[in-house]
Order: structure tokens, then C-alpha cells, then sequence
């Protein structure tokens, strides 16, 4: 038996680990959870496996093995998603009784105005359930942000702005009906923060494993 660099235990260091073993192993050897921040381009789906569609997977990107993505990040959204290999940081990091922050830039056709902008932290109702409070506003100044492959829809006559949300809530597709209900699709998503840990140098398509430090961010 053998121990390897990411913290499961296995015969040959290849064979996935149930996660009651990968707790056991940890508190047998004191080693270390595996915490996963990844810049997730346009067009991956937030799961190994394929789906049929024409969207990349997780399996494409080299992470270690016995880790799974926490919440999730729609195959048109763009940014921060976290993998581990700890099953409990999902409630902890994901549940509204946490309050645990979210920050999204949003780049939306048009430019809202600011009570279009309070109705969105108000909480507008999506699907029949009012969303719970949240913050936006206008990017000041709007971020230079690289184009997106494929780019975005264009047209000449219609302007487009990046607001900055910021939700303790991720239901399916939420921000994308949050900015439709008040007259503002939304083009372009990218979630740039969770807790205190901002996206910040991680290039996209790529990922690394967060220090200690990094991971108090998080739980911030």
C-alpha cells in the first residue's frame, strides 16, 4: 500500500478512492485535503463526464484524480470554479445560510439604469421564487477583459456594459434570468471571486492547488 502526492491511498496510486477511505487515509497519515482552483473557459461542462454535446469535460484538463467540482459553472459561463476531494465544502461554501459571497462580472446588452440596478438587488423573481438580496453596480471602469472563443454576439446598434453582481445563492442559470428580468440578457459570465479568493493570475484552461492561506480566503 502506498500513499501518493494528492492524498489517496490505492495498491498501484492510480485507482480512485472512495471518499470515506480518502478521510481515513488523512487522519492515518495527516495528509493534506486537496483545494482546486480552476479558471474554466467558455464551452466545459462542470463534470467529468461527457453529455453528449459538443462541450469539453473536466477529464480534459489533468486534475488529480478523486477530486469533484463544488457548485458549478454553466458550459457558457466563464471562471473560478473549485475542485476537492472534500465532500463537505460543498454545504459549507455553497449553502445561503453561509452567506458565503460570489462575484460575477456580467456583461449585459444595453446599459441598466439605477432602478433597474435596484431591482436586481432587490431580489426579482425568477421561476415563481423571489431570489434573496444581493449587490450590483456598473464596473467603473469597465474591465479589459480578453475576448471570449467563440466571441460573443455583436451588434453595432445595441451598447453592452459589465456590471458586478455579487450573490451568497448560485440556483441554475440564476444571473442570466436575473439580468433577463429586468430588460438586460446577459452575454457573457465570468465568476471572479469566491469568499476572499479572487480568480486574480490564473490563466484560463488552466488550474492549481491553493495553499493553506488560499483556502482561508475561501472560507472567508
Amino acid at each position: 500500500m502506498r500513499v501518493n502526492l494528492f492524498g489517496a491511498i490505492s495498491a498501484d496510486c492510480q485507482s480512485p478512492i472512495p471518499n470515506y477511505k480518502l478521510q481515513i487515509a488523512r487522519t492515518l497519515f495527516n495528509l493534506p485535503a486537496v483545494l482546486i482552483a480552476f479558471n474554466k473557459p467558455y464551452g466545459v461542462l462542470s463534470q467529468f463526464t461527457f453529455d453528449g454535446s459538443s462541450n469539453r469535460t473536466l477529464a480534459d484538463f489533468g486534475f488529480p484524480k478523486n477530486v469533484y467540482p463544488i457548485g458549478r459553472l454553466d458550459a457558457d459561463s466563464e471562471g473560478l470554479l473549485l475542485l476537492s476531494d472534500e465532500p463537505e465544502l460543498n454545504e459549507r461554501l455553497l449553502h445561503p445560510r453561509y452567506a458565503h459571497e460570489r462575484e460575477y462580472w456580467v456583461q449585459v446588452e444595453h446599459i441598466p439604469a439605477p432602478e433597474s440596478l435596484r431591482k436586481l438587488e432587490a431580489g426579482p423573481v425568477i421561476q415563481g421564487a423571489k431570489t434573496r438580496q444581493c449587490r450590483a453596480w456598473l464596473l467603473d471602469p469597465q474591465p479589459d477583459v480578453p475576448p471570449r472563443d467563440p466571441p460573443i454576439r455583436f451588434r453595432k446598434t445595441v451598447p453592452t456594459c459589465w456590471l458586478k453582481l455579487e450573490l451568497i445563492e448560485g440556483k441554475n442559470r440564476q444571473v442570466r434570468r436575473m439580468t433577463a428580468s429586468i430588460g438586460h440578457p446577459t452575454l457573457r459570465l465570468i465568476r471572479v471571486r469566491i469568499g476572499g479568493f479572487h480568480l486574480a493570475d490564473i490563466p484560463v484552461g488552466t488550474w492549481r492547488l491553493l495553499a493553506r492561506d488560499e483556502r482561508d480566503l475561501l472560507l472567508e
